[in-house]
């Protein structure tokens, strides 16, 4: 039997429900990470690319699941700040090729530790199984593969 329509509650909906997750997982990487400038998604295009090494937009656009006109307009925010080099061949704006400075480089290191708390932070109090689950799921339900 299918709910009618005054059973559907929002609030009790996966979308909203990932939606608070994330907004709570922001705040608490607002509040923890010491550079009040960076971002989240700043942070991960910074490991994207540590990981990566020097990449174009595509890459990093795949990796991080952030669409492509935001992560240019991150790209151009960490080169303001020196974090990154985003270079391209003359007149061909699209191939733009993106790297950590070492600037860059010592920003993810000395991030890290914070957003390992922050993780922590984000789990709450969840037991290790639970986290297990938690991650497995979301992986599952994000299309990607276990590992």
């Amino acid at each position: 039997m299918s709910p009618t329509p005054s059973d559907y509650r929002f609030s009790d909906q996966i979308g909203h429900l990932l939606r608070r997750a994330y907004q709570r997982h922001v705040a608490i990487f607002q509040q923890t990470v010491p550079d009040a400038q960076l971002t989240a998604a700043q942070f991960v295009v910074l490991c994207t690319l540590r990981d990566r090494g020097t990449c174009q937009i595509p890459s990093i656009v795949e990796a991080t699941a952030i669409d492509e006109p935001s992560v240019r307009g991150i790209v151009e925010r960490l080169r303001w700040r020196g974090l990154l080099t985003a270079t391209h061949e003359p007149g061909d704006a699209r191939q733009t090729q993106v790297a950590l400075t070492p600037e860059g480089r010592a920003m993810v290191e000395s991030t890290v530790p914070f957003a390992e708390r922050i993780s922590e932070q984000t789990f709450g109090d969840l037991n290790a199984e639970e986290r297990k689950t938690v991650v497995a799921l979301l992986r599952r339900l994000s299309g990607l593969a276990a590992s």
